[in-house]
Order: C-alpha cells, then structure tokens, then sequence
C-alpha cells in the first residue's frame, strides 16, 4: 500500500508542469519558477493532506502566493542594470538549467508577453495570468491579492489593456506592417541575403544607441546590401526577437531568454523596412509603450 507521503508525491509531480508553467509566466525566470514549485511542494509536504478538498486547487493558490511574494520582493530591491538582470547562464556562471530548454520555453510562451508581463505590477501580473492564461476564478484569486472580487477583475483588466495595448495603425496597415516585420526577421533567423532585401528598402537607415558604439564609430548604416550583409553576420542573435507593438506600431523587442535586452524602432513604406533604430539604453526603453501583437 502506498503510504501518504508517497501518494502525495506522485500527485505533485503529475501536477509539476501545470504549476511551473503558472510559476514561469509569473516570474519570467525558469530558475525562480522552479524554486517556486520546488516551495510549493515543501508546503504540501508539511501540510495535512486529509485537510485539502481539491488538491489541484490548493497547489495552484501555493504556486502563486510563492511567486506573488517573489515579485514583491523582487519591486522592493534597487532596479538592477541589464548586465545583471542577465540569467546566470547567459553570465558564464555554472547553472542547473540548461539555457537552450530557457529559450524554447520563452519562445512557446512568447517573448512579447514575457516582456509586457514584466511590467505589471504583481498584483496585475498574478490576476491576469490566473485568470487569462489559466482559468482561475476571480472568487480564488481575490483572497492571493487581498481585494474584493470586483477589484481583482479590475487588476485583471488593467493588465489586459497592457498586454494588447492599443496600435496607432488602421487594421490594414497593421496587418501588412506585421507581415514585412515577420518576412524580415524570418529572413535574418535564415541568414538569407536576398530574403532581406526584399524587405529593406535600398536607401534603408540605420540607428544604433551610442551605447553599443565604441566611440569614433558611425551609429548610423545607410543601405539595404551592407544592413543585410550585417543581419546575416549575426542571424544567429534574431531568434531572440518577436514582432510587437512598440508605441502603438509594429516594431521589434530583442529579449533573449524573455528578458527584454533593446527594441527595433521601425519606419515601413511601400512594403519596406525605411529606418531601422534600435534602442538599447535601459532609460529609453523603460519608456516606451509596448504590446503583445493578437494572432
């Protein structure tokens, strides 16, 4: 006969990938969302089974109160520069996960909302990826908040307009700006030469951040050949990128490992990328609007 504690434990890790993929949309970080389960399951091992009714439930309320605690925590420390935000994989620091596994699971979940999540508020963030993405009931999530049910719906709410954000764009332009973004960022993930400059118009200018440019360097690049042949040099750094909406029109966030790093500032005409700027410094970024773009 199986005693309880092992009962127990199957039960968990049958429900481990429901809990850390709440737990990492939460937090954005595979490493905190596994301590985040790893906390859930401490509790559950102290607890008194034959007191919980739902146990599903009752890990989900566990996994959320953890990671809430953790981005509160996470709002009170001094904000933190790029280079150390960066996961401990991308630093060279010896770490249990396996970087490639952090990137597929940013790029399934998607590295325009992880980047968008990441500026809720905690209490917004828990609402909505409760609700929205999991199904939770407003009834359970207003106890994890504190807040009557008409307020939880409203942190809810308030997350949502953040998410989608509204484009300055007509529906049309929208639709086909995102489809020259989407060509060249396929075309850059390939490295095909011709692929860009489909996309880019020949008198194309790019803007680079003085902050990525060693001084006496130009921070500007005119041309659709020497912008392709420069994309396809470094093809490898586009997987890292998603269309989104950056103030209100279709542009680009470079966030590896969800983690938002710059964005592409775009100018389309006639089907063409016209100006490219990217924006790397930490300041500018955190004033830009940014969306998640529907499917």
């Amino acid at each position: 006969m199986i005693d309880t504690h092992n009962w127990l434990a199957m039960q968990f890790e049958a429900d481990r990938p429901r809990l850390r993929a709440i737990a990492y949309r939460m937090l954005g970080s595979l490493a905190e969302a596994e301590d985040a389960v790893q906390e859930s399951w401490l509790h559950l091992s102290r607890s008194d089974p034959s007191a919980v009714s739902n146990l599903g439930g009752w890990l989900t309320t566990v996994v959320a109160r953890v990671c809430l605690n953790m981005l509160r925590a996470r709002k009170t420390r001094r904000e933190e520069s790029l280079e150390a935000s960066e996961p401990e994989t991308v630093r060279g620091a010896e770490s249990a996960i396996d970087p490639e596994q952090e990137m597929e699971l940013a790029d399934s979940v998607g590295l325009a909302l992880l980047v968008v999540l990441d500026t809720l508020a905690p209490d917004e963030r828990l609402a909505f990826v409760l609700h929205d993405i999991f199904g939770v009931p407003f009834s359970e999530i207003a106890p994890l908040v504190e807040r009557e049910v008409a307020a939880t719906r409203q942190l809810a709410s308030r997350a949502r307009r953040r998410v989608r954000g509204r484009a300055s764009m007509q529906s049309a332009d929208l639709a086909a700006s995102r489809e020259v973004v989407e060509a060249f960022l396929t075309a850059a993930r390939e490295g095909s030469f011709d692929a860009l400059l489909a996309v880019l118009d020949p008198d194309i200018v790019v803007r680079i951040d003085s902050q990525v440019v060693p001084a006496g360097v130009s921070r500007e690049m005119h041309g659709a050949a020497a912008v392709a042949k420069l994309v396809v040099e470094h093809a490898r750094l586009f997987r890292a990128c998603q269309a989104a909406l950056v103030d209100g029109s279709v542009g680009i966030v470079v966030a590896p490992y969800g983690r938002l790093r710059a964005v592409g500032d775009l100018l389309i005409r006639g089907g063409r990328i016209t100006a490219f700027t990217a924006i790397f410094d930490p300041a500018r970024l955190r004033q830009l609007h940014l969306a998640v773009l529907a499917d």
